[in-house]
């Protein structure tokens, strides 16, 4: 049975196993409200049997006759036994007096069967009886099954739920699914739930062979998506960067991320490293294995000894029917193919298969694959790994390759090849073999792999290595934690032991304690260790280190409001650039791009971060997700929405796969779904990175998700808690003397103009005007021309429009709009327009007001920016209604609306022409009703005619309060 139980679930309770299925199960219902059936497929663990529950609960509620059978793979054999299952089930007012010699051949039951147990044993005979007797009646079994339930039905509707199917027994199945035909019109109707059949894949167009009717509505169970996997594990106390690598490893599938996260109840993640894998998973794996055929776990081990396996790949280098094969495995939620790769879910699948081949066949999969990987650094790892045995020639070998692997920024591969080098090396020199541990520790940690960088760390300080090997692997560590430096309290502290009085060993260690000071909301200990890094790193002639703390003093400079990081960047450019040693995101080059999105030189940082993403885009680690996040942000100020959301989604899914801190990677995609996507999915992921920043004590990323997440709820009407949420980044810092401080400079993080232009649709002017002339006086002469002088002026417009002086408001809205039209920054200068629609209109000025709403519809459109879109359609039909808004309100959003689920329906058929008398017959309501609940709707709504709420239905995105479902 498809079950959602874990070693996590049985200590916490049941899962919220319906999360993330309320679309489906509407669908199930709505297709059994019409007498339809349905048929549910996906591999074990995806929630089917959950599903079916749900179903079976909410059509007893109904007052339905529900009939629950599930097949059991060793009774599949036994003729008629999910028959008598369901027959026990059947009333017994119905089934006492059963005519079974009549109606199916078979001898009566003994008198004494009118008892309930004598009869469900009598039942369960059936198969017996059919098994011994040659001349088995089929037709008068399923002829009998379908008078009862014929009966049945008479009374009340009736649902069949079949868990299980494909171990159901053929003359059941047969036996439903004539009863289903027959009887679907009278109310007779079924939900069956399976995999698919091995060698037919769920897009294959075919269908399973024990659906229950041949019009059945198919529906896969598709895996929980990030967001649903997040909110089903938010009873159970994980940490969400834990949670997020649960999702890459599990695929999504509710059962395995269950079983995995059971293994991290009683861990402490300070260090981030991967649970052993719980029995029940590899449990799972070896079930899912033993149903594909030889020739596919051949096709299978092949692709988990490759380092990046490709269907291609595995063609050329001999396996034919790869595409077929890694269908299959698909099917069985072994792996997911995505961007031409494929991944294992969960990884372990790779391990397993490993693990089952002798030491010979792993060696001639990886010659096979030697002769036919693309790269250098490929070849020389599969040739090593089929020749296991010590050869220093062969460790040198594959060290050229690491340091060719690690100029090209494919840290994985290099961090690989090092572990490689030190396993072939001899036992002597045993120094030659502890340096590229730390080397592979090195290049672990920035490619994203935990495991391979704690097993190389443990191998270095468990032996005689030296002060500085010992400093580097606890490098390595702090760099493999990301943003939750504030957990690494005995790492710094083991390392500063190791490090003291060696300035080359000092300037790096201290240049990450200036960063974690930083992020933990404390800059003035940050610009100290800073200081003392490149005090250190100038005395052991260190240029890289000498470099980077220039690049953080500048940082330091610039979030703080200070015109110093000028200096200080200027400095850092004197000196060699830093080599590509995966720490992109720490050099001068990098936060000179950061400062010139900070200035508004948009083109010219979008210029220099793609040419740093040529430079890492092989990797995986922290440098690729900060260069991603800023393209999109990037992208997002300029109105390349589509852009936008793409260089998110790639810096989430790397963050995801590679295990890094998530907050980072899921601020640019909140901003690009605030600007181009989904504003409930904006919200869902500023939650979700927020609470992991909070978890990682990372400041810097709190207030930008605050300030995301705060603009977010007021754009769908949450006024209110949008305000709350701004005000939150003033709370943060880890001293009293330092809160806000970083957050507070309007030029970094430019929040000030969307809290007081909130706090005008609250009604509290004086507070807005104060916030907007505290933030005036911030950035003083030097951000003239800067877009936060446009943020402000848009804000000051609302304020003068709120206090009664709408010709000046008009005026520095307009003159917000062309400074950010030279800025390049067109959604902006949608935004004016849309807040000069609303003055305009609240003054009765119609004609202006509609050309200002449809020119900001027009740059929307051309943006992609689909929110700002269907929000200027909003306020186009508002006008063309001739409604009156009802007061200010940010970001052109409505008030939040609430209709009933009754009312939702009465709307929906109105606003589709249908008359009283027809949504009355419809709904099965009185004329009466509906009347009154039309006019409760028009209340809320503020409209006043059917021909209103049509219009309303057609232009109400989706976005808005007002939630309408047919």
């Amino acid at each position: 049975m498809d079950v959602g139980a874990a070693p996590l679930a049985a200590r916490k309770g049941a899962p919220p196993s319906l999360v993330g299925r309320s679309a489906l199960l509407a669908s199930i219902e709505a297709r059994l409200a019409a007498n339809g059936s349905v048929v549910l497929t996906g591999p074990s663990g995806i929630g089917k049997t959950a599903l079916l529950e749900a179903v079976g609960d909410a059509a007893a509620a109904r007052g339905e006759l529900v009939l629950r059978v599930a097949g059991t793979e060793t009774e599949r054999w036994v003729p008629c036994s999910g028959l008598a299952e369901l027959l026990d089930q059947l009333p017994d007012t119905l089934t006492a007096d059963l005519p079974r010699e009549r109606l199916t051949g078979l001898p009566a039951p003994h008198p004494m069967a009118a008892t309930a147990a004598a009869k469900a044993a009598g039942e369960r005979a059936l198969g017996r009886s059919f098994a011994d007797r040659s001349g088995m009646d089929h037709v008068a079994c399923r002829l009998s099954f379908r008078g009862l339930l014929a009966r049945c039905a008479e009374d009340r509707p009736v649902l069949l739920l079949v868990d299980d199917a494909q171990w159901v027994d053929t003359e059941s199945v047969h036996a439903v699914r004539y009863a289903v035909r027959r009887l679907g019109s009278r109310g007779v109707r079924a939900v069956v739930a399976g995999p698919w059949p091995d060698g037919l894949a769920a897009g294959d167009g075919g269908s399973t062979p024990w659906a229950p009717a041949p019009d059945a509505l198919h529906l896969p169970v598709p895996p929980l998506g990030p967001d649903e996997l997040a909110e089903m594990f938010d009873s159970y106390g994980l940490p969400v960067r834990v949670v997020n690598t649960l999702h890459s490893d599990s695929g999504g599938n509710p059962f395995l991320a269950l079983a995995l996260g059971g293994a991290f109840t009683d861990r402490i993640p300070r260090h981030w490293r991967p649970a052993p894998l719980p029995q029940r998973v590899q449990a799972v794996i070896a079930e899912r294995l033993a149903r594909l055929p030889a020739q596919a776990h051949e096709t299978l081990l092949m692709a988990a000894l490759a380092i990046r396996p490709t269907t291609d790949l595995l063609c050329r280098a001999g396996r034919t029917e790869a595409a077929r094969d890694i269908r299959r495995a698909a099917v069985l939620g072994l792996l997911i193919t995505e961007g031409g790769g494929i991944r294992f879910t969960p990884p372990a699948v790779g391990t397993v298969l490993a693990e089952a081949a002798d030491a010979q066949h792993l060696a001639r999969v990886h010659r096979a694959l030697a002769a036919v990987v693309p790269d250098a650094a490929g070849r020389a790892r599969h040739r090593a790994l089929a020749d296991p045995g010590p050869n220093a020639e062969l460790a040198h070998s594959l060290v050229t390759a690491a340091e060719q692997a690690v100029r090209q920024g494919s840290h994985r591969m290099a961090a690989e090849l090092y572990r490689l080098a030190a396993d072939r090396s001899p036992a002597e020199p045993a120094a030659e073999r502890l340096e590229w541990l730390v080397a592979a520790a090195e290049t672990g940690a920035n490619g994203g792999l935990p495991d391979l960088v704690h097993q190389a760390a443990e191998g270095v300080l468990t032996a005689d290595a030296t002060r500085a090997q010992r400093v580097r692997v606890r490098l390595a560590l702090l760099d493999l934690s990301g943003q939750g430096l504030a957990e690494m309290g005995e790492v710094f502290a083991a390392a500063l032991v190791d490090a003291d009085g060696d300035p080359a060993l000092l300037g790096p260690l201290r240049l990450r304690m200036a960063l974690g000071a930083l992020l933990n909301g404390a800059p003035d200990l940050a610009e100290q260790e800073a200081d003392g890094a490149l005090a250190h790193a100038r005395e052991a002639g260190d240029t890289a280190t000498e470099a980077k703390a220039l690049a953080l003093r500048a940082n330091i400079s610039l979030i703080e409001g200070r015109d110093d990081y000028v200096r200080d960047l200027e400095l850092a450019g004197r000196l060699p650039e830093p080599p590509l040693d995966g720490q992109m995101h720490t050099t001068p080059r990098y936060i000179a791009a950061y400062c010139a999105i900070a200035e508004d030189r948009l083109p010219e940082a979008r210029a220099e971060l793609l040419r740093m993403l040529a430079l890492v885009e092989r990797g995986s680690g922290e440098e690729v997700v900060h260069v991603l996040r800023n393209l999109s942000e990037v992208a997002a100020r300029t109105g390349r929405c589509r852009e936008a959301l793409d260089f998110a989604d790639r810096a989430m899914r790397i963050a995801e796969q590679a295990a890094l801190s998530p907050g980072p990677a899921w601020y640019p995609g909140a901003l690009a779904e605030l600007a181009g996507g989904s504003i409930h999915r904006a919200v869902a992921l500023a939650e979700r990175g927020l609470r992991a920043s909070e978890q990682e004590n990372d400041v810097i990323f709190q207030a930008r998700l605050l300030h995301v997440l705060g603009v977010a709820r007021m754009r769908i009407g949450d006024v209110r808690a949008g305000v709350d949420t701004l005000l939150r980044i003033e709370a943060l810092g880890s001293a009293p003397d330092e809160r806000g401080r970083g957050m507070r400079c309007p030029m970094v993080l430019r929040w000030h103009g969307d809290l007081a232009q909130g706090l005008v649709a609250l009604g509290e002017i004086d507070r807005a005007e104060e916030v907007v002339r505290t933030a005036r006086a911030a950035i003083g002469d030097r951000c003239r021309g800067a877009a936060v002088t446009g943020l402000l002026d848009r804000a000051e417009a609302c304020v003068l429009a709120a206090r009664g002086e709408p010709d000046d408001a008009v005026t520095l809205l307009r003159q917000a709009a062309a400074l950010f039209e030279r800025l390049g920054q067109p959604l902006e200068v949608g935004h004016c327009l849309l807040e000069q629609a609303r003055i305009e209109r609240r003054r009765r000025r119609a004609g202006a007001a509609r050309k200002a709403a449809a020119d900001a519809l027009e740059i929307f459109l051309r943006c992609g920016a689909r929110p700002w879109a269907e929000q200027a359609r909003h306020r186009l039909a508002r006008l063309d209604m001739g409604l009156q808004d009802g007061g200010p309100a940010p970001f052109g959003a409505v008030a939040q609306v609430t209709l009933t689920e009754g009312e939702q329906r009465i709307a929906v058929l109105v606003g589709q022409g249908a008359t009283n008398q027809q949504v009355a017959n419809r709904l099965f309501l009185s004329v009466k009703t509906v009347e009154a609940s039309l006019t409760r709707i028009y209340r809320k709504l503020g409209i006043r005619s059917r021909a209103q709420l049509g219009s309303l239905l057609g232009s109400a995105p989706p976005e808005k309060g007002v939630t309408l479902h047919p």
